[in-house]
């Protein structure tokens, strides 16, 4: 008996008994407890616990393996205090025989009363806070504190800041509370200094460089991340460099490693990207078989972006494979798959395609479930959908209405995945969105030729209170003009395939220095529009506006002093459009057709009416200079005004030539004008055609440079002025030039330099315009 208690004594002995911060903050281990000498003897009659404040004296006894009535043990002892320490629960634990009770003495560990960090200017305590496991009113733990530290280490190791050093400190509180705060020093970022590729043959360096999202130190990236070194990127960049390749027909590519050297003054990393190219394969056969009633197959290779001849492209056969589904899909055959067959002659270097048109599993949709929408209404989502709960799963269908709702602009994400339903054949399409703001607050400034300096606010709402309506108030001050706009439109009014809208407007523009008058305008319009289908739609405006023509200057002709005053416009008009552009911010591809009629004379002053027409199409130039960048624009318009019922047009409702639709010359500078004052008048014939070529620079790609060399022609005739002194001459004026678009940080700036190559003696010209706008 004394020999065992002497064993007990020793192993508590060894029990560490006190924590020292941060020395001391690792993984506490107890000693194992020295094997008894003999089998323990005596009943354990009871469990004495000591040192706890807020953890129940029951709930450390139901960690002990020895319970009253057992037989002492000294292993289940000792493991019995393993089990206590690695509760976690406490800082020290010691356990002894007393007699024939057991004493269990323990430190508790302190409660985490707040976590907070410091010396973090680089990562924002919002982005560091979330990947902390450690949380207010939990328990403390040093194995905790430095899991976290190694998590913040991570997230700056993210950052290319490996240099960065996370200290955790304690500081003790009352009742054994102790706030935590991470002390960090975030070190300088190890930024890129060279990007290298080895075993590139078809493509350079330089070009290759463009492909990767990594980037080289350079001046220019001071407001980005990408020259960064980060690990995660590399593999990234793999998969870019292997995309790329394969759309430039290498089909075998293999980037076979992504590796970074510290350089040897460790001011950065070499990158360094080694590759297999393979050989390059020509597209041979191209075939499309179909085992499904009613689908010829010859019908549908005009859908087919892949072609015979022509390079391989690894992503034009996942578009034509899309296109093909799409195109079955939308003549109302359900359950249709696709699927390429691709054989490859390495010999030959060809590849033979074949899509292979089948009829898939059978399902039909069973319900349609919409998540994470806590602000937008089911009806705004559900209304996007090109297939109802009930028809027979799509894809096609789905894949248009998953772009639909994306296309809404609420949300950051959104998906639309198939779920198993009730029964095997059963659907469930589960749709996940994630909301984003869609309010803006916005207050810019810049300059246009036209316009001057200017700075304009405005406030937005696209999606008011979650039902989709867009709610806008925008104003804007320049030196030449004045406009206040406020307007409201629901996209989708009574939740039919209509949008309807209202504007409520005020502007002045200042035109002394060209035409010798002032004008305002004050009215509202309302709006309608409705889709026919995905490619074509119409929409209907009216406008009741008051027009004021007023400040004439001395020296304006007789023709500006007769249309002093004021005048009411009442004007209906409509515009029907066919538009398969690929993109309707920035096309790169595909055209858009509109038509319009304006008619005014139900009312007002003034009668009218008003043709015009425009076409725009964009060829992509890509196979031919190997960068998607590469774009012919072709652009041409038309308009005519025909007064009626005796009450003409004024001045404000002709056409002018120059400036955006003809560069070279000023605004309103071609076309009919009273020679001796210089005052241009208007027309009522116009027409104006644009052949522009869109190119990058030779410069790094993100710093957002785009060149363009244009032929703008035009002309503008049949004014219904007339007298001594009037010109108006309807042959061509054409102008040229080139023009440079870049995106900084701080806004878009448009520069354009113009040549009048064709004009008339009175014309005026402009040799550069300028356009520069920023928000913030």
């Amino acid at each position: 008996m004394v020999a065992n208690r002497l064993l007990l004594l020793a192993a508590t002995c060894l029990v560490p008994v006190a924590l020292a911060w941060p020395a001391e903050a690792q993984t506490r281990q107890p000693r194992q407890a020295a094997p008894a000498a003999a089998p323990a003897q005596g009943i354990v009659r009871g469990i004495d616990v000591a040192g706890n404040q807020r953890i129940e004296q029951d709930t450390i006894r139901s960690y002990m393996l020895l319970q009253p009535g057992d037989a002492f043990d000294a292993d289940r002892l000792d493991r019995s205090l393993r089990t206590l320490f690695a509760t976690g629960l406490f800082r020290d634990v010691t356990v002894t025989r007393v007699g024939d009770r057991i004493r269990v003495q323990v430190e508790e560990n302190p409660i985490v009363n707040r976590v907070a960090f410091e010396g973090n200017s680089k990562v924002s305590d919002d982005v560091l806070r979330p990947e902390v496991q450690m949380r207010p009113r939990a328990v403390f733990t040093p194995q905790q504190a430095q899991a976290d530290r190694q998590r913040i280490l991570d997230i700056y190791a993210r950052r290319g800041r490996f240099a960065a050093r996370v200290e955790p400190k304690l500081i003790q509180l009352d009742q054994n509370r102790v706030d935590v705060v991470f002390e960090i020093t975030e070190g300088e970022a190890a930024l890129v200094s060279r990007i290298n590729f080895v075993g590139n043959n078809a493509f350079s360096d330089s070009r290759l460089r463009d492909v990767v999202a990594t980037r080289e130190q350079a001046w220019y990236r001071i407001l980005s991340t990408s020259d960064i070194y980060d690990p995660e990127r590399l593999n990234f960049d793999r998969e870019l460099l292997r995309r790329y390749y394969l759309r430039s027909g290498y089909a075998d590519v293999q980037v076979a490693a992504a590796t970074a050297e510290l350089a040897p003054d460790r001011s950065g990393f070499f990158v360094t990207y080694t590759l297999d190219e393979g050989v390059r394969y020509r597209v041979g056969q191209v075939q499309i078989t179909s085992t499904l009633r009613g689908v010829e197959p010859e019908a549908l290779m005009r859908e087919l972006a892949v072609g015979q001849g022509a390079w391989y492209d690894g992503d034009a056969v996942e578009r034509s494979v899309e296109a093909l589904s799409d195109a079955v899909g939308l003549r109302g055959i359900p359950f249709v798959e696709v699927r390429p067959r691709v054989v490859r002659d390495r010999e030959g270097r060809r590849v033979d395609i074949t899509f292979e048109i089948a009829e898939g599993t059978r399902a039909y949709v069973e319900r349609i479930d919409i998540q994470g929408n806590a602000r937008t209404q089911d009806r705004v989502i559900r209304r996007e959908f090109r297939i109802a709960e009930g028809d027979a799963f799509n894809a096609a269908q789905v894949r248009r209405s998953r772009q639909r709702i994306r296309d809404l602009g609420y949300f950051g994400q959104a998906e639309i995945t198939a779920q198993p339903g009730s029964a095997p054949d059963r659907t469930v399409l589960q749709t996940t969105v994630t909301e984003r703001a869609t309010g803006e607050v916005s207050l810019g400034g810049g300059f246009s030729t036209d316009a001057g300096f200017l700075t304009d606010f405005g406030v937005r709402e696209r999606n008011f209170l979650g039902t989709g309506v867009d709610a806008r108030l925008q104003t804007m001050l320049a030196q030449r003009r004045t406009q206040i706009d406020f307007s409201v439109t629901d996209p989708s009014f009574l939740d039919r395939n209509l949008a309807a809208g209202v504007d409520i407007f005020y502007i002045t523009r200042n035109l002394t220095e060209t035409s010798g008058y002032r004008e305002k305008r004050v009215g509202t319009a309302l709006r309608a529009g409705y889709e026919f289908n995905e490619r074509v739609r119409q929409s209907w405006a009216y406008s009741l506006v008051q027009r004021d023509i007023f400040d004439i200057t001395s020296d304006a002709s007789r023709f500006i002093r007769e249309q002093r005053g004021q005048t009411l416009l009442s004007q209906i008009g409509t515009t029907l459009s066919y538009d398969v552009r690929d993109s309707r911010i920035e096309p790169k591809s595909g055209y858009i057709i509109r038509v319009g009629t304006d008619v005014a004379g139900l009312g007002g002053d003034v009668a009218y009416v008003r043709l015009r027409g425009d076409v725009a199409g964009y060829i992509p130039l890509e196979r031919f200079f190997g960068d998607p960048d590469y774009v012919l624009a072709l652009q041409a318009g038309v308009g005519q005004l025909s007064p009626w019922g005796g009450r003409p047009e004024r001045i404000i409702d002709r056409f002018f030539l120059g400036g955006d639709n003809l560069r070279g010359f000023a605004l309103a500078g071609a076309g009919p004008r009273d020679v001796p004052s210089g005052d241009p008048l208007g027309g009522r014939l116009i027409w104006t055609g644009t052949t522009e070529l869109r190119f990058p620079l030779p410069l790094p790609s993100e710093l957002g440079l785009l060149g363009r060399a244009f032929v703008d022609v035009g002309s503008l005739s049949n004014t219904p002025v007339t007298g001594t002194g009037v010109a108006d001459d309807s042959s061509p004026r054409v102008g040229a030039g080139v023009g440079l678009s870049w995106r900084t940080p701080v806004g878009l700036i448009n520069i354009d330099i113009a040549q009048a190559l064709v004009k008339k003696s009175y014309d005026e010209t402009q040799l550069v315009r300028f356009g520069f706008g920023t928000r913030f």
